[in-house]
């Protein structure tokens, strides 16, 4: 299969094919395109061809491309639909992804939204969706499972299976309830296969725990158990063990996605969730905040350096080197939070935090040896004056200590208080070293020399 390339001469076919209203060739060289392909395609046009095309397409495959499309474009387009439009794409949708998009509905139109829902089972599944946290499993959920009674026998589980498969796009498990739908176990396609249809469910299936997740439970950490166990399903039960949906690993994956692109953000000083095409407002006021820490450091740093000019004057060579303490303490720290705040993400880390602490002052001792090293056998030989070479090199020893001191204490702070800890990866770490480091730099200067 060759791989979709968006061109601009493709937007222009499609944009002139939809000017002059050519809907059979439109329709003829879509046909074979991805619905994720045709959502790329959609976001490159104006409100009014988007919407054409949506119109133009079947609900079967426009209902996917509406979960695809950027949430500004979507928005543009479901309001230009009719509230009957909406609801024949929703129920072409799984019932998480339905949930979704009416929750961005605006509120007037919900109710009218739902009553055009001809299937009124999918109805009310969507709206049992919408009374969940969306930062929740049960907001991440879907209700299309397959799910038997431990009192059928063989023979009336398939036939509910085949009428329950006709709602779900993937059969992952199977999960077996009991009378109160309550999650007891799951089943095995091979033993359903090689058992007589007149054996009890109950006979046959695995009775040991599954794993499940309660309604209640954060998405990070779903995704948590779902990469420990390798699962490509997990079902969700409520607070009394009734089994009410399952997560599939396609909203697991835009779960990590998120997170990961929020962290990413966060460690380079982004403080809020922006795209490179919103408005100069928006990002300036993600930025902003970090850039005013980053500006407050830099004062904090001029001024402890005013407090040793007297020195600096003796000592112009100590100047030359604090660009090179101060980078040395924000790489160091950014360093060891990266580590912990992974290890945090990943839920690996073993051990105390005093032995954490202590394992990464031993590393931050042995790299500062090895690098203070090299910085005095380079001072030395390019000034000739050993004692300077040597404070600045003791001085460099202790701030990637301290850098990854505190490289490391503050994540796990920040992880135990309830922050979250990818904050200590981006500016607030940087420019926290870089203060202490040049203090420190100084400090131990000034106690080498004998000023």
């Amino acid at each position: 299969m060759t791989p979709f390339k968006l061109t601009e001469e493709l937007v222009a076919e499609i944009e002139q094919l939809i000017e002059i209203q050519k809907d059979s060739a439109l329709e003829s060289l879509l046909e074979g395109f991805h619905y994720a392909d045709i959502a790329e395609v959609i976001n490159e046009l104006n409100e009014d061809e988007a919407t054409y095309l949506i119109k133009l397409l079947e609900s079967d495959k426009t209902s996917d491309v509406l979960t695809e499309l950027d949430e500004d474009v979507r928005e543009a387009i479901l309001n230009n639909l009719s509230t009957k439009e909406i609801a024949e794409e929703l129920e072409e949708l799984d019932t998480d992804d339905a949930a979704d998009i009416i929750a961005e509905l605006p509120q007037e139109i919900v109710q009218d939204v739902i009553a055009e829902i001809e299937d009124k089972e999918h109805a009310r599944d969507i709206v049992d969706l919408l009374r969940y946290d969306e930062n929740s499993a049960g907001g991440l959920m879907a209700k299309e499972l397959v799910k038997v009674n431990h009192n059928w026998n063989v023979l009336t589980c398939v036939k509910e299976m085949r009428a329950q498969a006709e709602n779900v796009t993937r059969v992952h498990s199977i999960y077996v309830v009991d009378d109160d739908e309550k999650l007891i176990g799951r089943l095995s396609l091979k033993d359903l296969l090689t058992t007589s249809t007149t054996v009890p469910i109950r006979d046959v299936y695995i009775a040991k725990k599954v794993d499940s997740v309660n309604v209640n439970e954060k998405p990070e950490e779903v995704a948590k158990i779902m990469s420990k166990y390798d699962l490509e399903a997990i079902p969700v039960i409520d607070e009394i063990g009734r089994l009410v949906g399952r997560i599939t690993i396609d909203d697991i994956v835009d779960v990590i996605r998120e997170e990961a692109d929020k962290d990413y953000q966060m460690a380079a000083g982004i403080s809020q969730d922006v795209e490179a095409d919103d408005s100069i407002w928006e990002l300036t006021r993600a930025r902003l905040p970090w850039l005013i820490l980053g500006l407050f450091g830099g004062l904090g740093a001029a001024a402890i350096m005013g407090g040793f000019e007297e020195m600096i004057a003796k000592h112009a060579i100590l100047f030359f080197f604090t660009p090179l303490i101060a980078a040395m303490a924000g790489n160091v720290g950014v360093q060891s939070s990266a580590i912990i705040v992974q290890g945090l993400a990943n839920d690996d880390l073993k051990g105390s935090i005093g032995n954490r602490l202590i394992k990464e002052i031993m590393l931050a001792t042995l790299n500062g040896l090895i690098l203070a090293a090299i910085l005095l056998l380079f001072t030395w030989f390019w000034k000739g004056h050993f004692l300077t070479a040597l404070a600045i090199s003791i001085s460099l020893i202790a701030v990637i200590i301290v850098a990854g001191f505190i490289g490391t204490f503050t994540p796990l702070f920040l992880d135990k208080r309830g922050i979250d800890p990818a904050i200590a990866t981006g500016p607030f770490i940087t420019t926290s070293n870089d203060i202490f480091g040049i203090l420190i730099y100084f400090l131990i200067a000034k106690m080498v020399l004998g000023i």
